[in-house]
C-alpha cells in the first residue's frame, strides 16, 4: 500500500485567531474561546522554541538533563492586519467618526488562540496554539516605484504555555476527519485517550 503520509509541508495560509477568556474557581482555571475569525494574507511565520537545557553534571558526565517548555515567539507576517484583530486583539478602539485610535492608556492586548496550516504534498498539517499575546506592528511602506511592491504588516507574537502547561496542538496522520474538517469552527480542545493505531 502507498505510503499516505506528509513526506513534505510548505505554504502557510488559513490563519484564524478566537480570542481566550480564563475564569479561576476554587483555584482550577477554566479556558474558553470565542468562534476564530479569519486573518486573510497570511505571507509568512517564524516562531522559535523558547526554554533552557539545564545539564546536571556527575561522574564526569552528563548525568541528567533537565529540558524547560516556555512556549514559542517570533513573528506573523500577513498583507492587512484586519480591522477586528486590531479592535478585539490589540484593543485599538472605534471613535464616533470610524476612526481607529490608538491609546497608551488602553488595557493591554487580548489573549488568543491562534489556528493555521501548512499545505502537505498529502495533506495540510492544521495547528493550534493556544494561549498568544500580540504587541503592536510597526509603521512602514515605500513609495511606488515602476512595480508596485506590496507592503506587509508583522506581528510579533509570543505563545506562552496556558496556565495548565498547554502550549499547542496540530493535526496527525491518525487525526479523524471530523476534528481535521471543523478545526476552524471552534479551538480544539485535546482528548484524554490514545488514538487507535496509537500506543
Amino acid at each position: 500500500m502507498a505510503n499516505k503520509n506528509n513526506k513534505v509541508k510548505y505554504n502557510i495560509k488559513n490563519v484564524y485567531a478566537a480570542k481566550m477568556a480564563e475564569t479561576v474557581s476554587n483555584g482550577v482555571s477554566t479556558f474558553t474561546y470565542e468562534t476564530p475569525k479569519p486573518i486573510p494574507g497570511a505571507v509568512s511565520l517564524s516562531l522559535d522554541a523558547e526554554g533552557e537545557s539545564s545539564p546536571f553534571y556527575a561522574d564526569g558526565v552528563v548525568y541528567f538533563r533537565t529540558v524547560t517548555n516556555n512556549g514559542y515567539s517570533g513573528d506573523l507576517e500577513i498583507a492587512l492586519i484586519p480591522e477586528w484583530f486590531r479592535t478585539e486583539i490589540l484593543q485599538e478602539t472605534l471613535d464616533s467618526k470610524g476612526v481607529l485610535v490608538e491609546n497608551s492608556n488602553t488595557a493591554e492586548s487580548v489573549k488568543f488562540a491562534l489556528l493555521f496550516e501548512f499545505d502537505g504534498d498529502i495533506k495540510a498539517i492544521r495547528h493550534a496554539l493556544y494561549n498568544c499575546t500580540a504587541s503592536r506592528p510597526s509603521i512602514e511602506s515605500e513609495t511606488k516605484e515602476d512595480t508596485i511592491e506590496p507592503g506587509t504588516e508583522t506581528l510579533s507574537l509570543t505563545a506562552d504555555p496556558r496556565s495548565d502547561g498547554l502550549v499547542k496542538a496540530k493535526t496527525g496522520d491518525s487525526t479523524d476527519a471530523a476534528t481535521y474538517a471543523n478545526w476552524y469552527k471552534a479551538v480544539y480542545v485535546p482528548q484524554a485517550g490514545t488514538p487507535a493505531g496509537g500506543k
